[in-house]
Parts: C-alpha cells; sequence; structure tokens
C-alpha cells in the first residue's frame, strides 16, 4: 500500500542529514593553531585553507580532507609563491613520521615539505663527484621516512615544493590487493637523500609535469612499480634522471632528462623490468642518453638522445631492449652501443654525427643483435663497429660516411655478421672491412668518390683469417669489389662497375677461392676481372662486358 507520509518522513530525514554532508572551510592559523588540529576537525569533504608560514610539524591527512596553501597560482622564484611561502618543516630527526602522510581521497596542494629527517650535503656532495659508484644498490624500495608519503592510497599531490629530506622527496607504496593511483603533478623535488620522486611496491600512480634536480639518487625512481611518468623534468641527480629497477614496467614518454651524472633514463635489474620508454629527451648526461642493464627488457621508442658523454642509447650485462625509431646524434662515443652479452633488436632509428661509431658492439662472449631499417649515416669513424663476440644481422640499413679513413663497417675477428639489402656509401678506405666471418648478400654499395691511388678503397676488404661470402650484390664506384688476403672467399652473382683495373683481387689466398658467375661491366679493355697475387687470370665463369656505359648498366636499384 502506498504511505504519502512515508516517501515524506523519508525526504526529511535526507533534509536533516544534508548539512552534515556539506564541505566546510577550515583556516589555519584563524580557526586552528596547527594544520593538524585543523585536520583534525575537518571531515570528508572539507578544505584547510593554510596561511603563508613555517608549521614545525608533521601532517597526517585524513579520509576526503583537502589541505590547500592560501592564495592563488602566481609563479614564484622556483614554484608558486603560494608554496614558497607555506612551509611544513619536520624538525629533522625529530620523529618518525613523514612530513606528509596522505590518506585515501585526501589532496596536498601548495607547499613546502623539508626538514625531514637528515640531509647530509657532505655525503651528497661525495657521491655526486663519484657518479653515485659507491651508493648502495637498492635505495628506492628501502624503508624510509619521506617528505611526502602516499601508501596504499589514490590521492593528489600538486604545486608543492620538497627538498632536503633524509629519504625520498615523495615516496608512492602500492598496497597488495589493490589499486592505488595517486596524481602526482607539478611539484619540485631536490636535493633529497633519497630520490626526488619514488614508486615502488606496486604503485600505479600517474607521476606528470614533476621538476625533480639534484635528488641523491635518481629523479623519479621505480621499484616493483608501473606508473606512469609524463612530461617531467629531471636534471643534475646523482644517478639517473628517471631510474626504472626490480621488476617496473612504466609507462615513461614525454620526459626531459639532461645534465644526470649517470644515464638520462637508467633501467636494470631483471628480464621483469620492461618499461615502454619513448618520446623522451635525454641529453647533456655524463653516461648515457637512455642505458639498459642487468637483463632488463624495455621497449625504446622514438626518443631523442644527444650530446650526451657515452652513448646516446647503451645496452649491457645481458640486456635486451627493443630500440624502435630513435634518434641519437652529437654524442661524444656511439650512437646506439652495445655491451656484455645483451642481445638487442635496433629498428628504424637514425644515427649521425656521433664521435665514434653510429652503431657499434664492443667485445664480449656472446652477444646477439638485429638491425632493421636503420639511417646511419656521418659518424666520424664507422657506421657500424663489430668486435669480437658478437653475432649481428643487418637488413635494409642505410650505412653511409662521407670521406675519412675509417670503413664504413668494420667487422673485426671473432664476429660474424650477415649483411642482406643494405646500402651502403662512400668513399672510406672500405665499404665493410672484415676480420671475421661476414655473408654479404643483395647489397648495394655505392662508392662516390673512387680513388685509382693511395688509401685503399675496396667495396669489401678481407683481412688474414676472414672468411666472406658475397653473393648477388651491386658494386659500383670502388677501386675494388673485393680485395682479399690470407683469407676464404666466395663471390658469386655480383654486378660490379666502375671499378679501376681489378674486379676481384686476392693476395695469397688461403683456400680455394670460388669467384664465379659475376657480371663486370668495364670502360677499359684492360680491365680484369680477376686479379691473383698480383696476376691476371683469365676466368671464363664470370661475364665481363666491355662499354662505354658502364655507369648506366649497372644504375638498376642503385640510385
Amino acid at each position: 500500500m502506498y504511505r504519502p507520509w512515508c516517501s515524506i518522513g523519508l525526504c526529511l530525514v535526507g533534509f536533516l542529514l544534508a548539512p552534515s554532508l556539506r564541505a566546510d572551510v577550515l583556516r589555519v592559523p584563524a580557526d586552528h593553531s596547527s594544520i593538524q588540529a585543523a585536520i583534525e576537525a575537518a571531515t570528508v569533504g572539507d578544505e584547510v585553507i593554510v596561511e603563508a608560514g613555517v608549521y614545525k610539524e608533521r601532517i597526517q591527512l585524513k579520509l576526503g580532507v583537502a589541505l590547500r596553501s592560501q592564495g592563488d597560482n602566481t609563479v614564484g622564484e622556483l614554484g608558486l609563491v603560494r608554496a614558497e611561502r607555506t612551509i611544513i618543516d619536520g624538525a629533522g630527526d625529530d620523529g618518525q613520521a613523514a612530513g606528509v602522510e596522505m590518506a585515501e581521497g585526501s589532496t596536498l596542494d601548495g607547499f613546502t615539505i623539508r626538514n625531514v629527517g637528515v640531509y647530509d650535503d657532505t655525503e651528497w656532495r661525495r657521491h655526486y663527484e663519484t657518479q653515485g659508484e659507491e651508493q648502495e644498490e637498492e635505495p628506492i624500495g628501502a624503508a624510509g621516512i619521506a617528505g611526502i608519503a602516499a601508501t596504499g592510497v589514490s590521492c593528489t599531490i600538486q604545486n608543492n615544493i620538497v627538498h632536503h629530506i633524509g629519504y625520498t622527496g615523495i615516496g608512492i607504496t602500492g598496497a597488495e590487493g589493490k589499486t592505488c593511483s595517486p596524481v602526482v603533478m607539478k611539484n619540485i623535488c631536490f636535493r633529497n637523500m633519497g630520490g626526488g620522486i619514488g614508486s615502488m611496491r606496486g604503485s600505479t600512480a600517474i607521476i606528470r609535469q614533476n621538476t625533480c634536480f639534484e635528488n641523491f639518487y635518481a629523479g623519479i625512481g621505480h621499484s616493483d612499480a608501473s606508473p606512469l611518468v609524463l612530461e617531467n623534468v629531471c636534471y643534475g641527480n646523482v644517478r639517473a634522471g628517471i631510474g626504472i629497477s626490480e621488476g617496473s614496467c612504466p609507462v615513461v614518454r614525454g620526459n626531459k632528462c639532461y645534465g644526470n651524472r649517470r644515464a638520462g633514463i637508467g633501467i636494470r635489474t631483471g628480464h621483469e623490468t620492461q618499461p615502454l620508454v619513448e618520446d623522451n629527451d635525454c641529453y647533456d648526461n655524463d653516461m648515457a642518453g637512455i642505458g639498459t642493464r642487468e637483463e632488463a627488457a624495455p621497449i625504446i621508442r622514438g626518443n631523442r638522445c644527444y650530446r650526451n658523454k657515452l652513448a646516446g642509447i647503451g645496452s649491457r650485462t645481458a640486456a635486451s631492449p627493443v630500440v624502435i625509431g630513435n634518434e641519437c646524434y652529437e654524442n661524444a662515443s656511439v650512437g646506439i652501443g652495445q655491451q656484455s652479452n645483451a642481445t638487442t633488436v635496433l629498428i628504424g632509428n637514425f644515427c649521425h654525427h656521433n664521435n665514434t661509431a653510429g652503431i657499434g658492439f664492443d667485445p664480449c662472449d656472446s652477444g646477439e643483435s638485429t638491425l632493421l631499417n636503420n639511417r646511419v649515416i656521418d659518424n666520424k669513424l664507422v657506421a657500424v663497429g663489430i668486435q669480437a663476440g658478437w653475432k649481428v644481422q643487418l637488413a635494409g640499413n642505410e650505412l653511409a660516411r662521407k670521406g675519412g679513413l675509417p670503413p664504413i663497417v668494420m667487422v673485426f675477428e671473432g664476429a660474424e655478421a650477415v649483411f642482406v639489402g643494405n646500402t651502403i656509401r662512400g668513399e672510406g678506405v672500405a665499404g665493410i672491412r672484415a676480420a671475421g666471418i661476414v655473408r654479404i648478400s643483395k647489397n648495394i654499395f655505392e662508392g662516390t668518390s673512387l680513388r685509382k691511388g693511395g688509401p685503399p678503397n675496396f667495396a669489401v676488404w678481407a683481412l688474414p683469417g676472414s672468411r666472406v661470402t658475397m653473393s648477388e650484390n651491386r658494386i659500383r664506384g670502388w677501386r675494388n669489389a673485393l680485395h682479399a688476403t690470407e683469407s676464404t672467399v666466395t663471390a658469386t652473382g655480383n654486378t660490379v662497375s666502375q671499378f679501376h683495373k681489378a674486379a676481384f683481387v686476392l693476395q695469397q689466398p688461403t683456400a680455394r677461392a670460388i669467384i664465379a658467375g659475376n657480371q663486370i661491366f668495364s670502360g677499359d679493355e684492360k680491365d680484369v676481372t680477376l686479379m691473383v697475387n698480383g696476376k691476371p687470370i683469365e676466368d671464363g665463369e664470370n661475364e665481363r662486358v666491355l662499354s662505354d656505359m658502364q655507369e648506366d648498366a649497372s644504375r638498376t636499384d642503385v640510385d
């Protein structure tokens, strides 16, 4: 039965309860003498507004309470003026609580947090000078007292300045079985004895548009966490600008990392560490722009790494990154470098004007790499240098350099390389200089300035002890298509034009060479297909065409 009086009664109860749901504004010090006293008096939805001043206390926020400094968003010398003038001072080593402990649904907006724990300037300077080499390896996930702590809660931390903390500036910790995604935005964290911002233990925070500099470890550090790390600026930190480790899988996008004592972005510790690192600018760092080590397996995509003191992107100690579409230039060492048994895939990268190699492989026991469709041009030494212990496959790459004595590609003794469908262009001593095991098929070798005298100018230069197989390549504008000394060589099905005197030259071959089925275009009847130990060899297994139009005859697939 419908009872109108019952509905009216329910509405009346709701009306009576409504005042308790209204958000109140509590002011410090007008209404309460301390920040914590105002918070204790607040309920869900209330806002605590704090006037400028220094407040020597540590704060525990409550469910759904917003704590804000008084004022607008006028920018001061470092952050917002209101944040610079409204200071929570943790009184140094006095106390075990965070400077501010966040609660579920709470907000902290516009404060300076300082003097929580012990900042040691002497220790900071010592480790800054040694680039963090003497630091402990596991600081991010270790226990400590943060300037601001978000432990197992979703909350908002924004517009704050956090500095001179004895541990991490802002510490974010996840909770087992619970999704916690705090928003950490537009904060400034510097000179803290941990990281500027630390995301750990399952955290899935949004870390956006923060500035982190001169922190004792990374500007932003990760341990077993997978946040979104977007549009932050990290510079001058003792370790990396952004450090990723211990199974972390964050998305790191649109950040600027520069002037850090180690890498701009450093990725390490275990195959489970699988971040997506894309569209970042990493420059002027004291080590690599982006560094990967200790079996980490990131995707590194679309970044710009330049003017770093080591590699633009570096991989070592069994790391297995996929490196796609990055631009690496003007680095003091290589554009992309590999060391110590890494396994890498490099696709569509642009490496140019680096001080040594465009792509380099340092000696190791057993490393593997695949290079697809990369553009590697105008680096000071080689485009690609492959040293002992590496097995490398190269397909569809453009490898080029103007002038200079070094070869465009160098394959050292103890290395193996397969070249398929690459364009190798230049005027140095060789297109490929090989001391290891090399298989070369369906490539274009385009010499830009044929040398008839002076230093060598060979498309393929096989050094003593090497094993070289060449098939179906198009070779134009080199003194010799192949010049081999005390090596084992096979050359079949190649097209050679614009050479000088001999297409193939063998000196003291160590085994029977196979030079067969090649098509040779020559403009001089004195030119020969094959010369062995300085003597021309009549070779009926190759086709030699005497033509004034040799350049046009071999132009297909070259231009």
